[in-house]
């Protein structure tokens, strides 16, 4: 990594951004006298070759050291201030090349989750063909069972031990757009082969194969959009993630219903049709501005304006995020000169700042896998068969599935950065939790009942529409988020990781799951994993909803324990008075407190909780 700046800022007092008991959050231009920051700017503008953008990025400095102050800083002009309003009362009002790189996030998306369903329907047909049937009766079985699924389980398995793993070196060389490219290059090329392999051990490499594509491509896009994006509008915009996964999801029930009836080829074309979104992802990445972020940390800092001025409506805009990005790396580099693959492998859970966040994303990841969706999502048909629906009607089923997961993903593009990450997680599980337990039940239904069916459908379709607007796009839009940027592609390659590895341990599973516990046990235990899943997030997810990228660094400053004894001895005993005990009266006192202080400190290893 480039240095951003060798030593022309000054530092002063500062809070400790390793050890922030006081859950202070602060701006990085803080308490910096106006005429040492105006020359400090200057000195800025001349060693990365800004002169002609001087004046620019003097305003640009005071407008992010005084965000709320704009209506009266003395070099901003009436067109200035008109712009800076309109960033809140036209937050959705952005440039065409903003809405470019959400629209390819958005099929990087799809090709995930088309490549997740294509074997969802395949699986009622390629084990008979290849010989490990089964089916009730069939010989062998229970071996069988486990080939399924770790034949089902292979992408993951490469995408947790090989391919997200990979994101941190990909991004090095070859950027944001450059790994995506990649992954997309290789999600085309695996789908295919993998409908032209003749027996099962070839589908299983193929599929293997395939998660190296998955993995870094799940890992660099949302990163890749959340550093894109205004803090305002982020969370909406990254959760596209999750919104076009799900269409993907959709995408790929269609055509297993379209395809079912073919004939023989038929698991064939459901697995290879899921090259089709990949393409234009390949041809239309190169269309995007690459991450002006993943420039500067190059030191490619006129390359970085270009992007943010492609990015934001106005040449003040892009000046003053291209500086305040700026200033929290002459920090965040203090931790990351030197350091190599494997030092940054493990300061994930020796730099506390950096810990903190892991931890979170890997609560909200595993969470995902806790919650149960993917077991509909891999084996809904498999799941409507055994309920007593023909292989056409589960095919029907799985599509209305798949259709609900993706239009209840919509209202979280709002709820995500008003609601909130925590708040909309806290909601959805208690009734994620209560929906799967009742369509477990409704399987002791007898046989002969015409509303079995129908009833197990409907609370999977009603589990279905609460996973989606929270801990569908959640996952990703948070740990996209909540990293610095010296850890970002590190800090992904964890999450995605946890997720997709735990989807590993869910798909081998739960095919032997159903037989030994019947789909009324198999169902309880993962509705049991939702309640489970809800103390984990209530204690140990702190909330990252319109914080600036930079912010989130004094978010998780905060030691764990601090967090910890706020939502059990403070928010709790609120939310009882409050909901439980009628006490309208009752206040919440918060847990970060905005100041202007002097400055900030580097990170320090080894230190907090």
């Amino acid at each position: 990594m480039s240095d951003p700046e060798k030593g022309s800022e000054d530092r002063h007092d500062h809070i400790n951004l390793v050890n922030n008991v006081n859950a202070r959050i602060q701006n990085p231009l803080h308490g910096i006298p106006q005429d040492k920051l105006l020359a400090q700017v200057e000195e800025f503008t001349k060693e990365k070759g800004f002169d002609e953008y001087t004046e620019t990025f003097k305003k640009g400095a005071l407008l992010a050291q005084r965000p709320g102050s704009f209506e009266t800083l003395p070099l901003l002009d009436e067109a200035d201030r008109e712009a800076i309003r309109r960033e809140k009362t036209h937050k959705w009002s952005q440039p065409k090349d903003l809405y470019m790189t959400v629209i390819i996030c958005s099929l990087a998306a799809a090709v995930q989750g088309w490549d997740q369903t294509g074997s969802n329907g395949a699986n009622l047909s390629f084990p008979t063909e290849f010989g490990i049937p089964t089916d009730d009766g069939a010989p062998n079985r229970e071996h069988n069972e486990w080939i399924v699924g770790t034949i089902n389980a292979g992408p993951y398995i490469a995408c947790a031990l090989i391919g997200c793993w990979l994101t941190d070196p990909l991004n090095n060389y070859l950027g944001r757009r450059g790994t995506i490219f990649f992954c997309g290059i290789f999600c085309t090329v695996t789908v295919i082969g993998s409908g032209f392999c003749q027996t099962w051990p070839q589908l299983f490499i193929c599929r293997l194969l395939l998660g190296l594509g998955m993995g870094p491509k799940a890992s660099t896009t949302p990163v890749f959009a959340a550093e894109n994006t205004p803090a305002a509008i982020r969370g909406g915009l990254v959760m596209s993630w999750q919104m076009w996964t799900a269409f993907g999801i959709f995408l790929g029930f269609c055509a297993n219903l379209i395809l079912y009836q073919v004939g023989p080829i038929a698991w064939r074309l459901q697995l290879g049709s899921a090259f089709l979104p990949a393409v234009p992802l390949v041809i239309g990445i190169y269309f995007c501005p690459e991450s002006p972020r993943w420039y500067m940390k190059k030191g490619r800092y006129a390359e970085a304006f270009k992007s943010f001025k492609r990015l934001r409506n106005t040449e003040l805009q892009a000046a003053r995020d291209l500086y305040y990005v700026h200033r929290q790396l002459i920090e965040e580099y203090e931790v990351i000169k030197g350091s190599t693959y494997m030092s940054r492998v493990i300061e994930l859970f020796t730099i506390p700042r950096v810990r903190r966040a892991t931890l979170a994303s890997w609560v909200v990841m595993i969470a995902q896998q806790m919650c149960g969706i993917n077991i509909i999502a891999f084996y809904s048909s498999t799941v409507f068969v055994r309920a007593g629906y023909s292989t056409g009607q589960a095919m029907w089923a799985s599509f209305g599935f798949g259709l609900v997961n993706w239009l209840f993903a919509f209202p979280a593009v709002w709820t995500i950065d008003t609601f909130g990450r925590r708040n909309l997680l806290l909601f959805t599980f208690p009734n994620m939790a209560w929906t799967l337990l009742a369509a477990g039940l409704c399987f002791l239904i007898p046989d002969g009942s015409s509303a079995k069916v129908p009833l197990i459908a409907l609370f999977i379709f009603i589990f279905a529409a609460f996973y989606s607007p929270g801990e569908g796009p959640v996952p990703f839009t948070y740990s996209a988020e909540v990293f610095p940027l010296t850890h970002r592609e590190m800090g992904m390659s964890w999450a995605v990781a946890t997720c997709l590895g735990w989807a590993a341990v869910l798909s081998i599973t739960f095919p032997r799951m159903l037989t030994a516990l019947t789909e009324v046990g198999a169902f309880g235990f993962y509705a049991g994993l939702n309640v489970l899943a809800l103390i984990m997030i209530f204690f140990l997810l702190p909330e990252t909803k319109q914080r600036t990228l930079e912010e989130l660094d004094y978010v998780f400053a905060v030691p764990t324990w601090k967090h910890v004894a706020y939502q059990g001895g403070t928010f709790l005993p609120y939310w009882i008075k409050k909901w439980v005990l009628w006490q309208r009266n009752a206040v919440l006192e918060p847990l970060y407190h905005l100041e202007e202080v002097e400055s900030i400190t580097v990170f320090e290893k080894g230190v907090g909780h």
